[in-house]
């Protein structure tokens, strides 16, 4: 060990001889890495300009997806707690890109709909990355494109339970 480092970290020579696990490609794994930042850089302009960030983008995206959804279905989707969600959906519901309507069997229940301007700023950031998406599907000249969105579907934690 090379004594002008601290204890905690490696020489150059001590990182070559860790092995790795058979396992672990990291060439899939800085693919998706950078493919993610490629892919929600397109958004994060747009979006910082308006005060907002991913968490608003992901809600924005879903409401827009499933307009109805009440917000235990997208506190589901989204995997976060009611206190990680409220102050984006108040700035959403405060900037009219989303509305809440009570539901008409349960009064308790908060049904989320986009409002157009929600519609339209969902397009602006879709836009992008749908293309994004196509290009890279056309590259890859793959006979079957639904073979990605199964492999992507494939890689989600809904997936995985039983």
């Amino acid at each position: 060990m090379n004594k002008d480092l601290p204890d905690t970290l490696l020489s150059q020579t001590d990182i070559t001889n860790v092995e790795l696990p058979d396992n672990i490609d990291f060439d899939f794994l800085e693919a998706f890495f950078l493919a993610y930042r490629d892919f929600v850089g397109d958004a994060d302009k747009t979006l910082e300009e308006m005060g907002f960030g991913r968490a608003h983008h992901r809600v924005l995206f879903f409401v827009n997806k499933n307009h109805g959804l009440t917000v235990a279905e997208l506190l589901d989707i989204l995997g976060i707690t009611k206190q990680s969600l409220s102050r984006v959906l108040r700035q959403l519901l405060d900037s009219q890109h989303i509305t809440q309507k009570t539901g008409r069997d349960d009064r308790r229940q908060r049904m989320l709909y986009p409002t157009l301007k929600g519609r339209e700023l969902i397009l602006q950031l879709s836009t992008p990355q749908s293309r994004r998406i196509n290009t890279a599907l056309q590259n890859a000249e793959l006979s079957d494109p639904q073979a990605v969105l199964k492999f992507l579907t494939n890689m989600t934690n809904a997936s995985q339970k039983g």
